[in-house]
């Protein structure tokens, strides 16, 4: 998932977030407070497109999320993808 290195990943495994399905059904809000709980080190980024993105990879949609993390910034929507 675009935005999510291994120390991300190791913190949402903590937090019971393991598959991608478990994070496409996750609320940003939730896993914006793992974020948080985690320190200053990790609230600044922003997990926004990241269940989208997981919900992409559960359902197989590869070449979808491959396209639509090419337009991605760090996990973020630029101005273009967000008028798509």
């Amino acid at each position: 998932i675009e935005g999510i290195g291994p120390a991300i990943s190791k913190l949402l495994s903590a937090a019971g977030i393991i598959t991608f399905k478990d994070l496409s059904e996750k609320p940003v809000d939730d896993v914006k407070q793992v974020l948080t709980d985690a320190g200053s080190r990790f609230k600044m980024h922003n997990p926004t497109t990241w269940g989208k993105q997981a919900g992409m990879a559960a359902d197989g949609k590869w070449d979808e999320l491959k396209k639509w993390q090419d337009e991605l910034d760090g996990g973020k929507e630029t101005s273009s993808s967000e008028e798509e």
